[in-house]
């Protein structure tokens, strides 16, 4: 059975958008966390209360917390009871309560995209509003854990899905100066349709989806996946007919005479020893990796090209699980506490 702990040595949390898709999931992933409390489950203000069961009946019986409507109100009444807010909000709501959180002492792990870009002027282009809180960008620390090498602060920001897939497929590469100067790594990535949240939506509706490229050139996803790589890309999104997933293929152009063993020793030596990246002897399935916080890498040289193939679950490796995993490391917990069910990986 799923159930919230109550020692008090335990990291007090709370779950903000905890109805929706990667709210869920981390409230589940909390809720079986050893070193965790799940105190609070909340959504929108304009909701009613209800159980966490009734949203998601398969958890009957398992996960026994109530869901209440969240005000901003509430927040100062926080003050020395939470330890950590876990925020799968809007952009714009992430934004706007994080500085109200964390005036109470109350660290943050945001799954938004509130900060994850440094440049303030970013925000109007790629989604759609002016940022309120430049100064927190500075502050924030991006969190693809397995290239975290400094300490996590109070607010941490939580890589998005397609960036995540992309850029542990492609960073391996460019740190070890194997990829042409010139070279524009062009990027394909299909997700399943829970990446679009839970709010029904024509476009979302399984009798609608086939399998279409959208946001050509203007994905928000873009300018992180160009912050994380340092040169630009072409990202194309496609949306496809099954439920989770991100599968993302990724060309580039290898330097000359890079040979098969130099990519391989590039991808052995900045992922041995990290739990979550499997490096695969197959084409990844976004099956394989569906309901774990895995993330499957696989590649094919031809010359001077490569193909590298990556694979993740979108609401846990690209959301939920990536967000345990940055805070278990910020209250120096095992890394990867919570995310098997069942499973110790520890």
């Amino acid at each position: 059975m799923l159930s919230t702990n109550q020692s008090s040595s335990l990291v007090r949390s709370i779950v903000l958008g905890a109805a929706g898709y990667s709210g869920a999931e981390l409230a589940v992933i909390l809720a079986r966390n050893p070193y965790f409390e799940l105190v609070g489950a909340y959504a929108s203000a304009g909701r009613a209360a209800e159980p966490f069961s009734s949203l998601y009946p398969r958890y009957k019986q398992q996960l026994d917390v109530m869901v209440q409507p969240w005000t901003d109100e509430l927040a100062a009444g926080l003050n020395g009871k939470i330890d950590v807010a876990f925020l799968a909000l809007p952009h714009e709501a992430s934004e706007a309560v994080t500085p109200l959180l964390l005036a109470q002492g109350i660290d943050v792990v945001d799954l938004s995209g509130a900060f994850r870009l440094k440049q303030p002027q970013l925000y109007p282009q790629y989604y759609g509003y002016e940022h309120q809180h430049p100064e927190l960008l500075e502050e924030a620390v991006y969190s693809l854990m397995e290239w975290q090498s400094t300490p996590l602060p109070r607010l941490i920001s939580v890589p998005g899905c397609y960036p995540t897939a992309c850029t542990l497929a492609l960073l391996p590469l460019l740190k070890a100066g194997l990829v042409a100067d010139n070279c524009i790594p062009v990027i394909n990535a299909t997700s399943g349709v829970s990446g679009a949240g839970r709010k029904a939506a024509l476009s979302t509706s399984f009798c609608e989806v086939g399998l279409n490229a959208y946001g050509f050139f203007k994905h928000r996803h873009r300018p992180e996946i160009e912050q994380n790589l340092g040169r630009k890309v072409v990202f194309t999104p496609h949306l496809g007919n099954f439920k989770r997933g991100i599968l993302a293929t990724s060309v580039v152009t290898l330097k000359a005479g890079v040979s098969a063993e130099q990519v391989t020793a590039a991808f052995n030596n900045d992922y041995n020893g990290k739990p979550l990246v499997r490096l695969v002897s197959h084409s990844p399935n976004v099956a394989d990796v569906a309901g774990t916080p895995y993330c499957d890498i696989h590649w094919q040289q031809d010359g001077e090209q490569l193909v590298v193939v990556s694979a993740i679950d979108n609401l846990l490796k690209g959301a939920a699980a990536q967000a345990m995993q940055a805070a278990n490391v910020r209250f120096g917990k095992p890394e990867t506490a919570g995310l098997f069910a069942g499973v110790s990986h520890e």
